[in-house]
């Protein structure tokens, strides 16, 4: 009688030495699934951050630079500060905040862009589409709101102030040192849905008074406000929380109906 395992032939794979079809040893197969298991991990971890940082940026928090010295000493060339963009929005936006928003059209006309760094734009693009870096001045300036809408905002008084609503107003706490109110005169009413707007190193800031006769008549459409700034990032040794110095106008009244 034939016993069947006389003629058994090895299966493929049994892990005898001369099996060509041999499986790899389970301790391989292990290791390249962990492998494979914290790559896939990697990829979703960056993925999301990335997802989440663009929907911060885009509705809650973007990062700017400051490009110039027209709102010295609060903010410095090179300074990097974090807006919030729930303002205007959720929140109403305050005479004495200081509003990134973008070119209302020929406000930059003739500036130099400066950038932060010497970062190729095939790189810094990406980095500031997702909020990982900086947005450079591009169409954006950044200056502190004088006059919300409806208000008359005029310049100078016998003292040498900028008046809102009739009321002169102390700006020593923001103005740079030496600085004056404005070595221009102007009386202006500022229209509905629109801000009128001052750097606060007045002798050095081409904002609401020096372009009247350009796209918006000098006044900044709200719709065109990016957000408030709130806090200054960086460098390292200039890292603060930025305040409305609500107190320089805490005498002004709302502003007289329309007629």
């Amino acid at each position: 009688m034939i016993h069947e395992n006389d003629t058994h032939e090895s299966p493929a794979g049994d892990g005898s030495p001369d099996d060509p079809g041999q499986m790899r040893p389970r301790g391989t197969m292990h290791r390249r699934s962990r492998f494979s298991a914290a790559v896939k991990e990697t990829v979703i971890i960056l993925v999301s951050a990335l997802v989440l940082s663009f929907v911060v940026k885009t509705f809650l928090v973007q990062p700017f630079m400051i490009p110039s010295e027209s709102m010295e000493d609060t903010l410095v060339a090179g300074d990097r500060v974090l807006v919030s963009k729930l303002t205007p929005g959720p929140f109403d936006l305050s005479r004495g905040d200081v509003v990134v928003f973008k070119d209302p059209g020929g406000w930059l006309d003739g500036v130099p862009v400066s950038r932060a760094d010497n970062m190729p734009s095939w790189l810094s693009t990406p980095l500031t589409i997702v909020g990982l870096r900086p947005q450079d001045a591009g169409e954006h300036l950044i200056k502190r709101v004088v006059g919300l809408p409806g208000d008359r905002v005029t310049c100078c008084t016998d003292a040498g102030l900028v008046s809102v609503n009739g009321v002169p107003i102390d700006e020593s706490e923001y103005l740079a040192a030496g600085a004056i109110p404005s070595q221009t005169e102007f009386d202006v009413t500022v229209p509905a849905d629109s801000l009128w707007v001052l750097g606060d190193n007045r002798q050095h800031s081409g904002d609401s008074r020096y372009n009247g006769g350009k796209a918006g008549g000098g006044f900044v459409p709200l719709d065109n406000v990016v957000g408030v700034a709130f806090a200054k990032v960086w460098p390292i040794d200039r890292i603060a929380f930025m305040r409305n110095p609500g107190d320089v106008f805490a005498g002004v009244p709302a502003p007289s109906p329309t007629p």
